[in-house]
């Protein structure tokens, strides 16, 4: 099992990754943060304390907790922690999860950003001098993240203020269009292996607060997609912002070298990047099947998803998915297993159990909620005991999802999706 540290592990990228981590039998995961705060209540192996990312003494400081915890890889959850890591990643003693340093340092400046995919993708009008400017325009920090420091300016008294206040700022037109994220993964042979827009329907502090996917037009997101991968090197998730002009085109706002925090969209059908990313990073051959079902997304302090499926039965795997590691219970998939209950839908568990499973259950305190119980010994695939296509599978093991899906075409849910089932 490889150790993970999450810095700064309270952001809510840091949040996506240990919802996305939290139930895999392959990482263990160790957050970590300068400043005390949702982090601390959600990690159960916390590090408080560390300096600043833009202290002299922090190099040195997560060099010493590497080494003092065992750590294998980091994973930073700020786009200025991923490029002060990336840059010092030879001298901190295990990777660091993410883009080459020269994507990422390009990602942090919008400006950078711009000057080396004018010429791929639609950029924003950037205007260098006052008088030359049409009003109103957008004001944004050149380094930054979500929508600290932005501004819709709308005279020459604003404009004149703002950048007393930012002086190392730009001033673009003004896009008054929907505006989107392409969510997107690289392998590490630098194949975009999935890229996927979404709208962002409603927005707040820079944060997708409501969400869904975009089944129209998703040739002209790609194409986009690909030009932007085959410009820079990326590896691991990644996504695109962009923002429809008074014309309607679709022009870049930025692009960022890590997962977005509202990227669980995907993961609730079954892309789950942040597994993606540590897998690619460590050597591994990955694929990506999402689900094929409709879904929204609306965070108010926490995740809450609405999906069109109906099912009347759920065939559900036991070891590393109702018990983890062998001793704990996933409340989370209980909880689901007694909405099952309530809601009369049947429950069958489909298991390769090496001990007696009713006895298990009996410790477990589960020998009451199954309708049946198929105990499987000879290493048949469990497609082959699923008898209802009006029903949905949930199982630890990606193959034997992708081998339920492709076979009987029904949704499959690993551990860390049940929540999008939860009412």
């Amino acid at each position: 099992m490889k150790r993970i540290l999450v810095f700064p592990c309270g952001s809510e990228i840091a949040l996506e990754i240990y919802r996305s981590l939290k139930y895999s039998i392959h990482f263990e995961l160790i957050g970590a943060s300068s400043v005390d705060d949702h982090g601390r209540f959600v990690y159960k192996e916390y590090v408080g304390g560390l300096p600043f990312v833009t202290s002299p003494s922090f190099i040195e400081a997560i060099s010493a907790l590497v080494e003092e915890k065992k750590i294998d890889a980091i994973f930073p959850a700020m786009d200025l922690v991923l490029d002060v890591l990336k840059k010092y990643e030879h001298t901190i003693g295990c990777k660091v999860i993410g883009s080459c340093y020269e994507t990422v340092n390009v990602c942090t400046s919008k400006s950078k950003t711009y000057r080396i995919l004018h010429d791929v993708v639609k950029t924003p009008r950037i205007y260098t001098k006052e008088n030359a400017i049409t009003f109103p325009v957008f004001m944004k920090p050149d380094v930054g993240y979500g929508a600290r420091g932005t501004k819709l300016v709308t005279n020459h008294d604003m404009f004149r203020e703002y950048k007393k206040e930012y002086p190392n700022s730009i001033c673009c037109e003004y896009l008054s269009g929907d505006e989107y994220t392409v969510d997107c993964f690289t392998d590490r042979k630098r194949q975009l292996l999935f890229s996927a827009p979404r709208l962002r329907r409603r927005v707040a502090n820079g944060i997708s607060v409501n969400t869904v996917p975009v089944e129209d037009d998703a040739k002209e997101f790609y194409d986009i997609a690909k030009l932007i991968n085959d410009r820079l090197h990326f590896r691991g998730a990644w996504f695109i912002q962009l923002k429809r002009d008074k014309d309607g085109v679709l022009t870049l706002l930025e692009v960022a070298s890590r997962l977005g925090g509202s990227s669980s969209l995907y993961r609730n059908k079954g892309v789950n990047f942040a597994l993606l990313t540590l897998f690619d990073a460590f050597g591994y051959d990955v694929e990506v099947s999402p689900n094929d079902y409709e879904i929204e997304l609306d965070r108010a302090l926490d995740d809450v998803y609405k999906v069109n499926i109906s099912y009347n039965e759920v065939f559900v795997d036991f070891d590393d998915c109702i018990r983890l590691k062998g001793k704990y219970l996933n409340t989370e998939l209980v909880a689901l297993l007694y909405q099952c209950v309530n809601e009369r839908v049947k429950i069958t568990l489909l298991t390769r159990h090496k001990a007696e499973i009713y006895d298990t259950l009996r410790d477990c305190r589960l020998s009451e909620v199954f309708d049946r119980i198929i105990h499987i010994t000879d290493g048949s695939s469990k497609s082959q005991y699923i008898d209802n296509l009006s029903s949905i599978f949930i199982d630890d093991s990606y193959s034997e999802r992708i081998d339920v899906m492709k076979n009987l075409h029904i949704p499959v849910f690993s551990p860390d999706m049940v929540k999008c089932l939860l009412k």
